[in-house]
């Protein structure tokens, strides 16, 4: 995990957008150490607290928070110049591999002079995409990523490493950061888990009813089963009736249909259709006559007409042809003596009245090859006589074709009628075809429902059968369970003493490579190397003891104050050895009690090996 950029804007003593690069380069190659300088108040802690505040949120442990809610402090951090339009923002951006690829992360956090509900805004950034998942469930994100048990060894400040040192017993906060590192929580939630799990199984068992006997549940069943086999011949026996009656009742019907009970029930019914057809008869007949009494029968001579149509075409256009002849001739005449009065050359005169004179014989000759009319027809009758032969005498002919299908049909169905009135039955015989048809659907009524009746009963205890199954299975399955539960809670104490022999070899385990780790870091940065031969740890509280050559304790008020400091970050050093995690360090001033020397050999040796990457 590396921290790329941090930006800040209107928080704490940064007023406006500041932008810090981490991860700088020199030559295209990363450099490891990011160191910031300031004096005193010039904001070099509020760098190490936004780190904070932006990866855990309200559960953040900030310097300047004390036993502030987090909406104050909220508000406390935004910069005092701050104009009331603009929020405080907090942005890290950082990358780490998972899954076998490097993502990159941006975490951000807003919010206003005073933040709704005491809360800030928190977004995600996947590259450049927002991932309203990731941030959602951001808490957990981060707790397996860089837990807050353990930020506090990542994430610190120099001038309380010491304390490490300086202190008989470390604080609880460093204790449980120390045992989360190495993964010695893992049997003390281990446990917890299972005291949880057995308490929940305890109230199962309290509320967990009496259990039926097994010997009633299977005799309910038994009997259940008795009273199917019966209800299932009864129904065989109804459904064969059932059938024996449906071929009654279609027996009596068929012969109520053939000996013309049926016709003699529909006997008003089939004469009021014969009297309504007679009517419709009665009217095709009428509208026939009046089509005989129309432009029908001229249809008979259509041919003639068309003739006398043709004719008094011709005619027509004789006429116009000899008045437009005798208009012709009048020009032509006026046209002539106009030309003689322009003094044109009688030769070309003479032409001109040629061709105007063989046009009109033309003309006359047309008008001489017809015959004479003999029609006589104006305008207006040849009109009629169209109208006449093109749509009035088409449609009597369709009227009467139409007319003369219906007058066929309704004879068809006098016919039908006729002869079914003829078979109808007598009133006697219909009397008795009826009775004899009505028993015979009353009986496979009754049948029907009796066998309805049956088939719902053999479901029921259909049904019923199930459910006691069920029941006797549950009977099983829960005493089965309560066996289950009862072992689990009998088992729970001897797990429990395995696990805390699993934790007191595992931490002996951890803790003396730690102890190793963290003397060879420790006699590596002093000069004094017979001052100190063996750090230890102590199991139960991780307080720290030095041991000299001869295995004496050697008080730690014999060594000075940066070589406390020294052993502290000793401490840390191993623990980053023993927990192999690689995740990046934030060092708040920690070079303040070191002299010169311990100051080089801080530089050169322990931080360029202690981290892949860090901020001091």
């Amino acid at each position: 995990m590396i921290f790329l950029e941090l930006v800040l804007q209107n928080f704490g003593p940064y007023s406006g957008k500041q932008t810090i690069n981490l991860r700088p380069t020199l030559t295209d190659r990363p450099r490891p150490i990011i160191l910031f300088g300031g004096m005193n108040g010039g904001g070099k802690t509020t760098l190490l607290d936004a780190i904070r505040l932006a990866l855990y949120g309200h559960r953040a442990q900030c310097s300047t928070r004390g036993n502030l809610t987090y909406g104050d402090f909220l508000s406390q951090c935004v910069n005092r110049n701050t104009p009331p339009t603009e929020k405080t923002r907090i942005e890290l951006a950082f990358e780490h591999i998972q899954d076998d690829q490097l993502v990159e992360y941006r975490v951000v956090r807003t919010w206003e002079k005073n933040p709704k509900d005491g809360k800030d805004s928190l977004g995600i950034l996947d590259g450049e995409w927002p991932d309203s998942y990731l941030a959602n469930a951001w808490d957990e994100y981060i707790e397996n990523l860089l837990p807050l048990g353990i930020s506090n060894l990542f994430l610190f400040d120099g001038e309380q490493v010491k304390e490490l040192a300086e202190l008989e017993i470390p604080p609880p906060l460093v204790v449980d950061a120390i045992q989360s590192l190495l993964g010695l929580e893992l049997a003390e939630r281990l446990a917890t888990d299972l005291d949880i799990l057995v308490t929940r199984k305890k109230k199962q068992i309290a509320k967990t009813t009496e259990l039926k006997n097994l010997e009633e549940i299977e005799q309910k069943l038994h009997q259940q089963k008795t009273d199917l086999e019966v209800a299932t011949e009864k129904l065989a026996d109804l459904q064969k009736q059932l059938k024996k009656a449906q071929q009654k009742q279609q027996k009596a019907m068929r012969k109520f249909v053939s000996e013309g009970g049926k016709i003699a029930a529909e006997r008003s019914q089939l004469e009021q259709e014969f009297k309504d057809i007679e009517l419709d008869m009665e009217n095709a007949r009428q509208e026939m006559v009046e089509l005989a009494a129309g432009a029908l029968p001229l249809a008979l001579i259509s041919p003639l007409l068309e003739q006398a149509s043709s004719q008094g075409d011709v005619e027509i256009l004789r006429h116009e042809a000899e008045i437009a002849l005798d208009a012709f001739q009048e020009r032509d005449r006026r046209l002539v003596n106009y030309l003689n009065e322009l003094s044109i050359p009688t030769g070309k005169i003479s032409k001109i009245q040629r061709f105007l004179h063989q046009e009109n014989l033309m003309i006359e000759e047309d008008i001489n090859q017809s015959d004479e009319p003999w029609l006589l027809a104006d305008e207006e009758a040849l009109t009629l006589l169209e109208n006449l032969l093109r749509y009035e005498i088409e449609n009597c002919r369709k009227n009467a074709r139409e007319s003369l299908t219906r007058l066929k049909d309704f004879e068809v169905e006098i016919n039908v009628l006729e002869k079914q009135l003829v078979s109808a039955a007598s009133p006697e015989a219909y009397e008795i075809l009826e009775t004899a048809l009505q028993e015979a659907q009353t009986e496979l009524g009754r049948i029907q429902i009796a066998c309805e009746n049956s088939d719902r009963d053999c479901k029921k205890l259909e049904d019923a059968i199930t459910q006691t199954k069920k029941e006797l299975f549950s009977y099983t399955d829960e005493t089965i369970e309560r066996h289950n539960i009862q072992n689990i809670i009998e088992s729970s104490g001897k797990v429990k003493k395995t696990l805390q022999l699993f934790k007191e070899k595992l931490t002996l385990k951890k803790l003396n490579k730690l102890e190793m780790e963290v003397t060879e870091c420790f006699r590596y940065l002093l000069h004094k190397s017979d001052l100190v031969h063996r750090v230890a740890i102590d199991t139960n509280n991780f307080a720290l003891s030095l041991y000299d050559n001869q295995g004496q304790v050697v008080p730690k008020h014999r060594i000075s104050a940066g070589e406390k400091q020294l052993l502290a970050i000793s401490f840390l050093w191993g623990l980053a050895r023993v927990s192999g995690r690689h995740l990046p360090v934030a060092i708040d001033t920690p070079l303040g009690r070191l002299d010169s020397s311990h100051r080089q050999t801080i530089h050169h040796l322990l931080l360029l090996s202690f981290f892949r990457y860090y901020l001091v």
